[in-house]
């Protein structure tokens, strides 16, 4: 027994017999990054069960809150040793080994330092190589699936999740508030991104697998669809470049130059009463033409009316051109069209401001009045657009009047909301308006944010995936790229071939 833990031993014998009172300095935990060698003190294991040893005997005394943490940072130091051993135990140290159908050679022999959920280890791995002039391969790394050569899955799993909802830095600072992993911030920011342009690299397969399991509860009978944007503050976006050309333009400088718009679908299943049952989200940075999230969204929509053909289909949306364009596509014949409640609303408002005067009694009144009758009557929208063609022949000179009468009469057949209720499917859009702020706003329009579009789109893929119930089945899929079979080999007996170019 090495002199430490006789010391510990001579420690523990007289705070029995009196002699002391109970200290628990020597549970402190060794630094954080844990290092497989020959043991010279007692080990993290040996420690906690000593600490059991004097809780069942009522000798541990002294601040609540300390032994909390030093008892928290020793069974982390638990977790390190053994994970640490259990990776040791993934080395090969042999001649060769071959991956894939190639042979790879042993190069070196070094200590690698990996980031756990308990935080640092180091580990002496063995790595090889093809050729001299190749990278090496660690088996170890490729035999535990380390995610990005440093993390293992755990840790990468926690990392993402908290990265998705929390900025790099809020996250490093969290982790060290809990104990245990402690990422830097650096490191939390090029995580996601990595792992992002894995899951674009095979995105249509994963999502499918993703979906494959997915089931559509036996109480749905309808799955409302809807897409929309939001603009995002782009570190590309042209900001100084717009404000110089309005600045020589004689116009206003101030607004949100530099922003793009950033695209939200979801799909939503509900029941016979109109409950929402489930929505997936789904995100996308600035794209011309909205192009991948609409791919995206009609697959969604055909793998459940696949499954459940007998679905009532909901195209839900604001006033946009694009949007209905797209939905007059992809929606199945007979589906119903429902442009957003609050929209329509929204424009009825300004048509009443410009014919009565902007915040005046008569337009508060007339707005309410003819807002009730658009909601609730079956023959609301003809008796709108009857009032507001009134409006236009009153006052030809008001431009806004003729804007807002095109408008209600372009979308009619989308404004029949009496229908809607009494069928019990949405009149508005909140669901995805509620994606646009809780997947971008809340996460991406802090002040000074800036995104480019690999970053962006890093933290909507993941916060996506965690706001549909998707992120464990994602998971699970993104990271088995990580894992290799490894063949050992004790001889070689041919020259190892060249990985192909």
């Amino acid at each position: 027994m090495c002199e430490s833990r006789g010391g510990l031993r001579r420690e523990q014998s007289q705070i029995r017999m009196g002699l002391r009172r109970p200290t628990l300095t020597w549970m402190l935990p060794m630094p954080a990054c844990h290092v497989v060698t020959a043991c010279s003190t007692p080990s993290a294991l040996d420690r906690l069960v000593e600490v059991f040893a004097l809780l069942d005997a009522g000798e541990v005394h002294g601040d609540f809150e300390t032994f909390e943490g030093q008892l928290h940072a020793l069974v982390m130091e638990v977790e390190r040793e053994g994970l640490a051993k259990r990776l040791a135990a993934l080395d090969m140290d042999v001649p060769a080994v071959i991956v894939g159908d190639e042979v790879h050679v042993r190069a070196v022999r070094c200590e690698g330092v990996y980031q756990t959920r308990a935080g640092e280890v180091r580990v002496e791995r063995t790595l090889y190589r093809t050729s001299a002039s190749e990278r090496c391969i660690c088996p170890m790394e490729l035999r535990a699936g380390m995610v990005e050569g440093r993390w293992t899955p755990g840790a990468a799993s926690l990392a993402v999740w908290a990265v998705a909802h929390l900025t790099p830095q809020e996250a490093e600072e969290l982790f060290a508030r809990c104990g245990g992993m402690t990422p830097s911030r650096s490191g939390l920011d090029r995580l996601p991104k990595a792992l992002s342009a894995r899951w674009e690299e095979q995105r249509t397969r994963f999502e499918e697998c993703v979906r494959a399991v997915e089931e559509v509860p036996a109480e749905a009978v309808s799955v409302s669809v809807s897409l929309d944007g939001v603009m995002v503050p782009m570190k590309d976006g042209g900001r100084h470049r717009k404000r110089r050309r309005a600045l020589r333009d004689g116009k206003e400088t101030r607004g949100p130059a530099g922003f793009r718009e950033a695209a939200c679908g979801t799909l939503t299943l509900h029941d016979a009463e109109g409950n929402r049952l489930s929505t997936t989200a789904l995100g996308r940075m600035p794209e011309r033409g909205k192009k991948t999230l609409k791919d995206t969204l009609e697959d969604e929509l055909v793998q459940v009316l696949d499954r459940r053909p007998d679905l009532e289909v909901v195209g839900l949306a604001d006033g946009a051109r694009d949007n209905w364009t797209w939905l007059d596509r992809v929606l199945p014949a007979g589906s119903r069209q429902v442009l957003d409640f609050f929209h329509a609303a929204q424009h009825l408002e300004r048509a009443m401001n410009t014919a009565h005067g902007e915040g005046t009694p008569k337009a508060r009144s007339e707005f309410q009045r003819l807002r009730l009758l658009l909601r609730d009557d079956v023959d609301g929208v003809s008796k709108v657009i009857n009032a507001l063609a009134y409006q236009r022949r009153r006052h030809p000179r008001r431009k806004a009047l003729q804007r807002e009468l095109r408008y209600f009469r372009r979308n009619r057949y989308r404004m029949r909301y009496a229908d809607a209720q009494v069928a019990c499917v949405p009149i508005g859009s909140g669901v995805v308006e509620a994606a646009n702020k809780t997947l971008v706003v809340v996460r991406m329009k802090r002040a000074g944010a800036r995104w480019l579009i690999p970053g962006g789109q890093a933290v909507l893929t993941f916060r996506a995936l965690a706001k549909s119930g998707r992120f464990d089945r994602a998971w699970d899929l993104l990271i088995g790229i990580y894992t290799e079979h490894i063949q050992p080999l004790s001889a070689v007996t041919r020259s190892p071939r060249r990985r192909a170019a």
